[in-house]
């Protein structure tokens, strides 16, 4: 032991007699050793990691979610087959008042219509809206830690757009299917989700199945916004003021209220959107014109129909997505890690 080291031992009151256990030594003597294990057992997730991760997360959220976001689904269209077949009577009330009519009218698997589309939909939209989030504010910041909330709106609306790119023909069958109800003689408007993509691109050409792109770009802006800023903010200010620790309890809270902001922010669009989607050839000729028509029609009230489903479907798939996200990560970073250096 050489002279200096016996001195440090002596000074603070280490006994030389006991073992010492050789990572505590040399955290003490050199912090910046303990800061690199620490590195060392959290890396950073890779784009890639976090590309599958969101993908993988988003479908978990969305079994778990479907039926809230199909019970949305045909409250946000209510009013719009009130007008279309003069009906006086609303069908749906309320959100387990829609679920439990459609389980008693068309039966449970109605719940999970359109479940195939939106397991598409979200391996190619939530893994390029949220996984590809991170990289893009660096992209935005050349690099640097700093991202501030212009740069972070920036980042979620870039992500969305692009996001919409790949997945608008999924987002339009996810819907037409949630939205579908059996017609008089037992059959459906689409037979299966290769059907529908068929079906619509031969009645309506290949356009019809990027039908809403327009008003899809402009939410999904809003929306990843909203809750991946929203997110990323609660989340960054619980960790500043040491309110909670970096788990579960810190992601939950966080999701909670993206999804609430979310929510509140971008439902007038969701509807539009939905409407616009789901609408036969001709019906509106754009989608301010759908909005417009709607305003007319039902008044301003309409832009939030189906608040309750969407914030109940937006609350808890945000937070089955960024608690099961973070997970994802934190497995597939430590499992990556162990694959390049076991020993």
């Amino acid at each position: 032991m050489t002279g200096s080291l016996w001195r440090e031992f002596m000074t603070k009151g280490i006994s030389t007699t006991e073992p010492f256990p050789e990572k505590n030594i040399f955290s003490h003597l050199n912090p910046t050793v303990a800061g690199a294990e620490m590195v060392a057992k959290d890396l950073v997730p890779s784009a890639a990691v976090k590309f599958f991760g969101a993908g993988t997360a988003a479908c978990i959220a969305d079994l778990v979610t479907f039926p809230l976001d199909t019970a949305k689904v045909r409250l946000q269209i209510q009013g719009e087959a009130l007008k279309t077949e003069g009906a006086n009577t609303l069908k749906y009330r309320g959100v387990f008042g829609t679920i439990t009519t459609m389980v008693r009218t068309e039966g449970p698997r109605s719940l999970y219509s359109g479940l195939v589309a939106g397991l598409q939909r979200q391996m190619s939209f939530a893994s390029v809206r949220i996984g590809l989030y991170d990289s893009m504010k660096q992209f935005y910041t050349r690099g640097t830690e700093s991202a501030g909330i212009v740069v972070r709106l920036m980042a979620g609306c870039t992500t969305g757009a692009m996001a919409v790119a790949f997945a608008q023909p999924t987002d339009v069958v996810k819907v037409r299917f949630q939205a579908q109800m059996r017609l008089a003689d037992g059959g459906k408007r689409y037979n299966g989700t290769l059907d529908a993509y068929r079906t619509i691109a031969r009645d309506e050409g290949v356009k019809g199945l990027w039908k809403g792109c327009m008003p899809n770009i402009t939410r999904n802006a809003i929306v990843n916004c909203a809750e991946l800023v929203t997110y990323d903010i609660i989340k960054e200010l619980i960790l500043k003021y040491d309110l909670m620790t970096d788990n579960l309890p810190c992601h939950f809270t966080a999701a909670f209220g993206a999804g609430f902001f979310t929510t509140v922010v971008a439902s007038p669009v969701d509807v539009v959107k939905t409407r616009f989607m789901n609408s036969g050839a001709g019906q509106y000729s754009s989608a301010i014109n759908c909005a417009l028509t709607m305003l007319t029609n039902e008044g301003p009230t309409a832009f939030y129909k189906g608040f309750m489903p969407s914030f109940l479907r937006l609350g808890s798939w945000n937070i089955v997505m960024f608690v099961t996200y973070e997970q994802i990560k934190r497995g597939m970073t430590r499992a990556q890690q162990y694959w390049e250096s076991p020993f």
